[in-house]
């Protein structure tokens, strides 16, 4: 637990340092959500293409946290808020390329969530 997924647009590969966002993302919200930097699985995935409004030409990062049930709606406002500031540091703008980043915070339900290490 956590479980992060963090979807962006191909054009963004260079301009958006993944490794960097998924460390300082492990480091910052751990202690907010009482969860070891260890337990964290940060993933990324590349969109090939995308249609963002008008079509016109435009990128997209969208990031999903998932946490293990009962956090608070203010706690997960707040990881929401933390994660969104850490993509921002670690995103360079791309000219002519206007980027929507969103990010959305759900549950993992604690008496389904299974795991183990080998």
């Amino acid at each position: 637990m956590p479980q992060i997924t963090v979807e962006h647009s191909a054009e963004l590969s260079e301009a958006f340092d993944r490794r960097a966002f998924a460390l300082a993302l492990h480091r910052t919200v751990g202690p907010l959500v009482s969860a070891e930097v260890a337990s964290f699985k940060t993933r990324f995935r590349v969109i090939e293409e995308s249609v963002i409004g008008d079509g016109s030409p435009a990128a997209m990062i969208h990031i999903r946290v998932g946490l293990l049930t009962g956090r608070s709606v203010e706690l997960k406002q707040k990881v929401g808020q933390v994660a969104l500031g850490i993509a921002r540091d670690h995103l360079k703008p791309v000219e002519g390329l206007p980027t929507q980043v969103t990010l959305e915070v759900y549950d993992l339900d604690r008496e389904q969530y299974q795991k183990f290490v080998i």
